[in-house]
């Protein structure tokens, strides 16, 4: 298997979506959470076996259910 190229962002830039573990770790919590938080707000994203998470659906939803 290839190894994933991983591109550095500037800090002025905000991602579109983001990898599971990278979804834990802006939600601060384990796999699990992170991959039902992930699909309750609806934003994964499949690619071929690749999944990504939609920053902007997560954002959305944690704000609708923590007013």
């Amino acid at each position: 298997m290839n190894a994933t190229t991983r591109y550095l962002i500037s800090s002025g830039h905000k991602r579109l979506a983001v990898t599971t573990d990278e979804l834990q770790a802006l939600l601060g919590c384990g796999r699990k959470s992170a991959v039902d938080v992930g699909e309750l707000a609806e934003a994964r994203i499949q690619l071929g076996k690749r999944v990504l998470w939609n920053v902007q659906k997560v954002q959305t939803y944690l704000d609708m259910i923590s007013a």
